[in-house]
């Protein structure tokens, strides 16, 4: 099945990546998977239906395609998963993460040259800077693609994150798409307990942005709300997606808690988490 447009692609490659992400955390007892498997739905939908991008040859300038930039950089395995899916580099090279002279760094870098990376992250908070840039510079080429931006809902407690914000509605920068992974938790807890302050919505609107809000783990939420965050582009506004997702999405004892933000599965637990997701026709690494 290669048809992106087919009912089942999406959701399937979805479970794919979440295996991907699972044996990739597992193999060297190290990584991110509860934030990953909770973003793994709209990087999916995002990569191979709704953004347009040049896999190859990759152009590290993105002029005249859509450009992605993952600020939660840490959750780092979702991303390189979608990056080889849909061609950037060879799937197998998954087998490399975080391992010693690897391309597929635990956040990802860009002295490696990895294809479809094109800014270093996973210093949180900046991200949304260096996507604001990109956009400016877009506008000023005469160049109607888009940029796209991924922040999670703890990195919001940066500082960085609201002078981007005020920069960009500021500079009418409504040729951005920022997506805000709302799972509630962090690596210390709850948002709400750690900093809550959590009426994203409102602030963002105050901040004259245009907002919007999905459930980033529904399919007919996302196909919903992805066209109209498009269609909402080019109206004077930098356009938000407050986006509702489950950290651990698809794994039972990983979803409703912090605990799986940093941790990888032991040999039990990868399992028992992969029987939950089984092999799909798109096969693992």
């Amino acid at each position: 099945m290669t048809d992106a447009n087919h009912p089942s692609f999406l959701p399937t490659m979805a479970q794919q990546v979440r295996r991907d992400i699972l044996r990739m955390v597992h193999a060297v007892s190290s990584g991110h998977p509860g934030g990953s498997l909770g973003c793994a739905d709209y990087l999916t939908a995002l990569f191979f239906k709704y953004m347009k991008h040049q896999p190859q040859p990759f152009s590290m300038s993105g002029n005249n395609e859509d450009v992605f930039l993952l600020s939660n950089g840490h959750i780092s395995p979702v991303y390189y998963s979608v990056l080889a899916r849909s061609g950037y580099f060879p799937v197998p090279e998954l087998a490399t993460f975080r391992k010693l002279n690897t391309r597929l760094q635990g956040h990802p870098a860009t002295h490696e040259h990895l294809p479809g990376v094109r800014v270093a992250t996973g210093s949180l908070g900046q991200g949304l800077s260096v996507a604001s840039g990109i956009a400016q510079q877009k506008k000023l080429d005469g160049d109607n693609s888009l940029v796209y931006v991924l922040t999670g809902d703890g990195e919001l407690q940066e500082g960085q994150i609201w002078e981007a914000v005020m920069f960009a509605a500021h500079r009418k920068l409504d040729n951005m798409i920022v997506a805000v992974d709302f799972n509630q938790k962090q690596i210390d807890g709850s948002t709400e307990d750690v900093m809550g302050l959590t009426e994203w919505s409102s602030k963002f609107a105050a901040f004259g942005w245009q907002v919007l809000e999905m459930d980033g783990n529904n399919w007919d939420s996302i196909h919903q709300v992805l066209p109209q965050a498009q269609a909402a582009t080019g109206n004077g506004k930098p356009v938000v997606i407050i986006m509702k997702t489950e950290m651990g999405m698809g794994v039972d004892f990983m979803m409703g808690t912090h605990a799986w933000h940093g941790k990888a599965p032991s040999n039990e637990q990868l399992e028992s988490a992969l029987a939950q997701l089984p092999v799909t026709e798109f096969g693992d690494y």
